[in-house]
Parts: C-alpha cells; structure tokens; sequence
C-alpha cells in the first residue's frame, strides 16, 4: 500500500550552524512555526522533502491517509516532529494531521518523538490506537534480556523501545538501525519492525 514517512528533529537542519543565520535553531518552537529558519536552512529541509518524494515515500507533513482493502479503512496520520521533553523542536500539529479521520474505525499514528504520546496523544485522542515512534535508539547502549530492559534514556523517556499500553491505547518505540554519535551499540540490538495488525 505504499511507504509512508515522517521527519524527525534531525531532519529540519537546526542543529547546524547555518552561514545565513546567526544562532542555531534548536528550541521548543510554537506549532508548525518555521519562521527562524533561514532561507538556506528551508532550501535544505525543500530538499529533503524531494528526496522523499524521489525514493517514491509518501511524506507526512501534519496530513492523512486513507488506506482501504476491500470494505476495511485504516486512517494513517503523520505528524512532524513534536518534542514534549528537551528543547525538540514542535513543528507537529495532530489537530491538523487528525482532521478528517474522526469517523476511521482504526487510527494509526506516526511520531517521531515518542514524548509527544503521553503530551497530546493519550490526553486529547483517545481514539487513536497505536502509536508509531523512534528517536530515542534506545540510547544505543543498554541490557536487553528476557526479562530485564535496561539503558540510560528511560530517564528522560518513559517509552523508548518496544511496546507499550495505556488503556486501549498503544505505542511502539522502534531502537532505530543507524546510530548518532557514537558509530555503534552496545547491547541494544538495530531493528527494523514488523507488527501485525489483527
């Protein structure tokens, strides 16, 4: 049904230096405001967007998509990224994004930050049934056995790998493939998911 796509906090330019700019972006921004972006820094995140659409990725910018197989409809929401923990940018807008699903039997939701579930998501959209994440990668360093999960970011992030529940409502926190910083991982395997709907 095709392959769907968010951005995550790396992926506006904020972290770098931009020559046309005097100060790095990096902060709680209002909702959806790109207005501190210099016009190098958007040129760069406009590239990027094409690349998406290049690769063939259907970008989710606060928007929807209706996925249908037979007489069944899922509503697949995208959000940009909204971080409710550090100084993560808030480009996301779930009101924007959810607009148009409300009567969909089966909402699915991707967001980058998984610190924006427990901000707006379990408080202002109980319908919403599972939610898709990732930034954390798990720190790329903890213990991860049978019946012990372990590593330094659950101290700042209450959900940062693998599945977990609120009522009717559930997250998963994928530990990422790649790596930041340190070119490795130590005892947090790379994932790459697959759940099964039922």
């Amino acid at each position: 049904m095709g392959v769907f796509s968010i951005l995550g906090n790396h992926d506006y330019g904020d972290y770098h230096q931009w020559p046309d700019r005097d100060t790095m972006g990096v902060g709680n921004h209002a909702q959806s405001d790109k207005s501190h972006m210099s016009p190098m820094q958007l040129a760069n995140l406009e590239q990027l967007i094409q690349i998406h659409k290049r690769m063939g990725w259907d970008l989710l910018m606060n928007e929807n998509r209706i996925l249908e197989r037979g007489t069944d409809k899922i509503a697949l929401i995208g959000v940009e990224n909204y971080g409710a923990k550090g100084r993560f940018a808030r480009y996301g807008v779930l009101s924007k994004a959810y607009a148009g699903t409300e009567e969909m039997p089966v909402k699915l939701l991707l967001s980058h930050d998984p610190s924006h579930w427990e901000a707006q998501v379990l408080k202002k959209y109980s319908d919403i049934n599972l939610t898709f994440s990732g930034h954390t990668h798990g720190a790329q360093f903890g213990i991860e056995t049978a019946g012990f999960k372990w590593s330094p970011i659950k101290y700042m992030y209450k959900q940062w790998a693998g599945l977990y529940q609120d009522g009717e409502q559930y997250i998963y926190v994928n530990r990422g493939f790649g790596y930041l910083g340190y070119p490795g991982r130590l005892g947090i395997r790379p994932e790459i998911g697959i759940v099964t709907l039922v």
